[in-house]
């Protein structure tokens, strides 16, 4: 009897997919890449850890990152079986974004001063001005850039918003997904291969300082061809480091020698951050959300036919 069962739960699936799409406009839908079941090598090795520190050092002229023991928190190398998933081939765009604003008035990409200078960056605060939308609008030019100054939880309401209108499923990836899906099995350092190329991602070492429209680097999309798992924007996961921490992934276009590039790299963050000051945004724990200009997500998702889709 169980084949009906699941017959009818697909219908009533549909059913809610058509009832949404016939209530508002279309959505655009990420484009998705099926990661296959099996196991993948995760985490780095004393070699590849070295490696890293290297990098960083011909890069910057210092030795902060080994000082500070940047790698160490990384797994060791060994072998992870995960069932099979799904994940956008890229970090989420300001369009993609936007449908998601315009349809439940959920707050704009933004921060504000103060804000931002509690966070600590070494960053000034104009210097995010041209991330950040302005009445309810994404930066000209910058509709197919990765959205970024989003927290956890707004990318979190955006992939409930998503389930929602589609009738699938939308979440962060964990931690294991993501790196499984921007490295491949086998181990290799970067999506590419082990050598370091700064002409395959967007970097600090040879990119514009700035985001770039999703997809600009083909030859370095890692074996499922997933596009910028290294370089452009961090990702948040849906994983917490040991101290309460999100794991984010995948360095940015302000890093360059980009040991912390490397998909077996564990940035952390807050994903709250106190205390928050006064107009801050605040979210359920009532703490203040992180925001910054070279975060953002891509999501894991189990997707429907729904004619209301635009991919």
């Amino acid at each position: 009897m169980r084949a009906p069962k699941l017959l009818l739960q697909v219908a009533f699936a549909l059913t809610v997919a058509a009832d949404a799409c016939a209530a508002s406009e279309p959505v655009p839908l990420p484009q998705l890449v099926t990661i296959p079941a099996g196991p993948f090598l995760r985490g780095s090795d004393r070699a590849e850890r070295e490696t890293a520190y290297a990098l960083d050092e011909a890069a910057y002229g210092h030795q902060v990152t080994r000082r500070q023991r940047w790698y160490e928190s990384e797994y060791p190398r060994a072998a992870l079986d995960l069932d099979a998933y799904q994940i956008t081939v890229t970090s989420i765009t300001n369009s993609q974004y936007r449908a998601f604003v315009r349809a439940t008035g959920h707050r704009v990409p933004d921060v504000d001063a103060a804000v931002w200078q509690s966070y600590g960056l070494i960053h000034p605060y104009d210097r995010i001005r041209r991330h950040a939308w302005a009445d309810g609008e994404v930066p000209p030019g910058r509709e197919d850039h990765p959205v970024v100054l989003v927290s956890r939880a707004d990318a979190r309401a955006y992939a409930a918003w998503l389930s929602r209108r589609t009738g699938g499923r939308w979440r962060l990836p964990w931690e294991a997904e993501w790196e499984k899906a921007v490295r491949g099995t086998d181990g290799r350092t970067f999506p590419w291969g082990d050598a370091f190329r700064p002409d395959l991602l967007n970097s600090h070492d040879s990119g514009p300082f700035d985001t770039l429209p999703v997809g600009p680097f083909p030859a370095g999309a890692g074996p499922s061809g997933l596009l910028d798992g290294t370089g452009q924007v961090f990702e948040w996961t849906r994983s917490e480091a040991a101290n309460g921490r999100a794991v984010v992934k995948g360095g940015s276009w302000d890093d360059k020698g980009c040991g912390v590039c490397r998909p077996a790299a564990r940035d952390q963050t807050h994903p709250d951050r106190v205390p928050a000051g006064p107009g801050a945004a605040l979210t359920p724990s009532g703490c203040q959300a992180s925001r910054k200009r070279d975060m953002g997500y891509r999501l894991v998702g189990i997707i429907y036919l729904a004619a209301c889709w635009m991919i």
